[in-house]
């Protein structure tokens, strides 16, 4: 067995997973920034350290995510392949997942999978932040509440506002103006988990919703948006430990699967395995 790694350069956040054989030998997570191959060197760099290892121990990389055609690997998939192929590994003694909630950092998907864990159909928001990492962060600086406490504090609602807009700019006037109505901050957070929870179900609904259902991406850390999704969609959903290196660990996982038979075609190739 071989150590490889799986490179997600994400939009915001860069995630860079190793593995050998069935065992993850750890993670990095960074934001992205201006340079994404630094970005990257960076978590190798750390990883290596981190694990004593050497360059040369890592055989194999596959890079998925927005950046994936920038830093040099050995292969490139997408997210969506790569998303797949980690939600059916991290729920092989559990279930078999048909549905996938991914909600990134600009963007959020829905992925539908067969019983064999293949894609069959998916629906995705790229066009704005809508419902996305970004709009949460946008509204958690305006309700002057840090992120990772959105969800212990939308647990506290009572009387839950209508938001209707997701747009940042028209959410975040929207949220302005229940501040002054005097509305309280725990209220307002679940009718923003509420109204994300109805766009990115209306986008499941639309492909078909199917026991059982993975949540991943950095926004499912937030327990309070994981709860307003399950009442959306009424089923319940399963997340991950690390929800937010999921798509790095499936880039990882095809690594593993790909490197011996690669290597066997192409013994004398050149491994590009960190970025220089």
């Amino acid at each position: 067995m071989e150590i490889v790694a799986g490179i997600d350069i994400g939009s915001t956040t860069t995630k860079v997973v190793l593995l050998y054989g069935q065992t993850m030998i750890g993670s990095k997570t960074s934001s992205t920034g201006t340079n994404c191959k630094r970005t990257v060197k960076l978590l190798f760099r750390e990883m290596l350290e981190d694990y004593d290892l050497r360059e040369e121990e890592i055989q194999y990389t596959v890079a998925t995510g927005y950046g994936r055609r920038i830093v040099p690997a050995d292969e490139i998939i997408t997210e969506i392949t790569a998303n797949a192929k980690a939600a059916t590994w991290l729920m092989r003694d559990k279930a078999n997942v048909r549905t996938i909630i991914n909600i990134g950092g600009q963007d959020c998907k829905v992925i539908a999978l067969d019983d064999r864990g293949i894609m069959t159909d998916f629906a995705m928001n790229d066009k704005c932040a809508a419902g996305t990492g970004r709009f949460l962060e946008v509204m958690s600086r305006i309700l002057e509440v840090e992120l990772d406490e959105l969800g212990i504090l939308s647990e506290r609602a009572e009387n839950i506002p209508h938001i209707n807009s997701l747009c940042t700019v028209f959410g975040e006037s929207e949220v302005i103006s229940l501040l002054s109505q005097g509305r309280k901050v725990e209220d307002i957070i679940a009718g923003i988990h509420t109204s994300i929870a109805k766009r990115v179900g209306a986008m499941a609904k639309k492909i078909g919703v199917k026991e059982a259902v993975f949540f991943d991406g950095g926004p499912a850390f937030n327990t309070g948006l994981k709860s307003a999704l399950e009442q959306e969609l009424e089923i319940g959903i399963s997340v991950p430990p690390d929800p937010q290196i999921t798509t790095a660990l499936g880039a990882a996982i095809v690594a593993s699967e790909n490197s011996a038979k690669n290597l066997s075609k192409h013994p004398s190739q050149t491994k590009r395995v960190v970025p220089h």
